[in-house]
């Protein structure tokens, strides 16, 4: 399967949970909208979200991939299963004790996210409650992060871009229907969301259970203290293990700014966590479908080529990722920065929802569009570093990268508010990809490919005029006026996003730009 078939599946399917993602956020916008309760059901949900990114997706991943991808082209099969069990059972240990502390320490947890929500002691003790419920889908989601690089590795990218699905749906039809039902037994309805993210995390991993069981990859999970001990003397487990330790310091670094952020919003106007939450989900579709597809689809790939002393194929992978960031990540950036109030209004303007919090978001929203491109970049190139098991120099750029942005907050908070606080870390964003993209290329792993220069002029050419459409389209149209006629601003909206599309294509294709090169690798 080519590069950008497997890239164009996982996109797909990242689209379709994208969807139905910001489906669950409109019923809870437009049921919650931005309140106490709902900045306590997003800080209570990103500690679950922040500890999966140290034991699932973020500091696990990093270091398993490579080992096993390694693994399976030196060793083979059989030895790569036996890896993949002793590395479940270590995991599966670890994830039970750091459960049981979790919700012990729900309170604290909360209070170091946001010790703000203490302004409204309501809040503060929602915010708790829900922690303790919802702390048990790390466990769920990491586990799930190991059966996706299982699959990954074996070239099913399917399956784990496809999941996340099921937690929309179980966040849906807890708001739809939970939330009413649980106002009639006299409970708080948010609590229903909280109900909502544990079914969701059940539902991920059995079905991913099962697609593993059809390979026979399914990981066998040993609660004996002596398949414990064996397994955490296993030199491929070992060698994740010291993987990890940098990516797991790099993972804090990066999170660390979040929950800094997180707890500088807290105390900000109420709502602020929220207005910044939905621009998060907003800036994840560009983000998710490029980035986050093109990081699946190359880790493994570079990995094996890593492994196999290809460095050729290893630099024409990297170059190929980078030219496609530039073509799809800049004109979505360019769409952040000039069309933001019609994104939100259209996506967030119902129910409690109010024009003033429409505004808000698209602050937010436009501090993510300024380093969107970066965002998407580092999901190519710290594959580069990592598929070499090199943790350490994306942990080194990570911390320059953390100094720069709380810098930026001092000094960009008093003046831009919330705002501040998604601008930042765009601006930190572009440093960091530019900074990975430098290392790449000193150090000979990347050697960009001719034609550069009048590549990147003719995106740039092409995201001038999207640019001079866009803003015609966002000054024309009432956008927040037009609320009554939801299905009229929809199918404006529509009709917007498809004549940019077109637009933007046109002007690249007449300026020379080859597209099919790039679909063909």
């Amino acid at each position: 399967m080519s590069l950008f078939k497997s890239a164009s599946i996982v996109s797909l399917l990242t689209l379709l949970s994208r969807i139905t993602g910001l489906v669950r956020e409109l019923l809870v916008a437009s049921t919650f909208g931005a309140s106490a309760m709902t900045d306590a059901f997003n800080v209570a949900f990103r500690i679950p979200n922040l500890f999966r990114r140290f034991f699932g997706e973020g500091a696990f991943s990093q270091a398993f991939v490579p080992v096993l991808a390694a693994s399976k082209a030196q060793q083979g099969d059989a030895a790569t299963r036996v890896l993949i069990d002793r590395v479940a059972t270590v995991l599966a240990w670890a994830l039970l004790l750091l459960s049981v502390m979790g919700v012990l320490g729900a309170a604290a947890l909360v209070w170091v996210m946001a010790s703000g929500l203490k302004q409204e002691p309501r809040g503060f003790e929602v915010a708790v409650v829900m922690t303790r419920w919802m702390f048990p889908y790390i466990a769920f989601m990491s586990l799930v992060a190991l059966g996706a690089g299982v699959l990954n590795t074996w070239k099913r990218f399917a399956v784990p871009a496809a999941t996340p699905v099921l937690l929309n749906l179980c966040m849906i039809v807890a708001a739809w229907l939970g939330a009413p039902w649980f106002k009639t037994l006299g409970l708080e309805p948010i609590y229903a969301l909280a109900g909502g993210v544990l079914l969701g995390g059940v539902m991920q991993l059995g079905v991913q259970w099962l697609a593993l069981k059809r390979l026979n990859l399914q990981p066998r999970v040993s609660w004996r203290w002596s398949a414990l001990r064996t397994a955490w003397r296993d030199a491929g487990t070992q060698n994740i293990l010291r993987l990890m330790g940098p990516a797991l310091l790099g993972v804090s670094v990066a999170h660390i700014s979040m929950l800094i952020n997180t707890q500088i919003a807290s105390h900000l106007r109420p709502g602020s966590v929220s207005w910044i939450t939905y621009a998060d989900r907003l800036m994840e579709f560009p983000t998710a479908l490029l980035g986050v597809a093109m990081g699946v689809v190359l880790m493994p790939q570079l990995a094996s080529a890593r492994a196999s002393g290809d460095a050729a194929k290893y630099s024409a992978m990297l170059d190929w990722g980078l030219r496609l960031v530039a073509v799809l990540a800049m004109p979505c950036a360019v769409a952040l920065l000039v069309f933001p109030t019609p994104l939100v209004a259209v996506l967030y303007h119902y129910g409690a929802m109010t024009a003033f919090d429409v505004q808000q978001v698209t602050y937010a929203l436009m501090g993510w569009g300024v380093g969107l491109i970066g965002i998407v970049a580092i999901k190519v190139l710290a594959p580069g570093y990592y598929a070499s098991q090199d943790t350490k120099t994306p942990v080194r750029v990570a911390i320059g990268v953390l100094v720069l942005t709380q810098l930026l907050n001092l000094a960009l908070v008093p003046v831009l508010a919330h705002a501040a606080l998604t601008l930042s870390i765009g601006i930190g964003a572009m440093v960091n990809a530019l900074w990975l993209l430098v290392g790449l290329i000193r150090r000979g792993s990347y050697r960009p490919e001719p034609g550069w220069g009048r590549f990147l002029a003719q995106v740039l050419a092409g995201c001038a005029l999207l640019a001079v459409f866009l803003m015609w389209a966002n000054g024309h149209f009432g956008w927040t006026a037009l609320r009554a006629e939801s299905f009229k601003r929809i199918g404006l909206l529509a009709l917007v996003l498809m004549a940019s599309a077109a637009i933007y294509f046109a002007a690249i294709s007449l300026a020379g730009l080859k597209l099919r090169q790039l679909v063909r690798r």
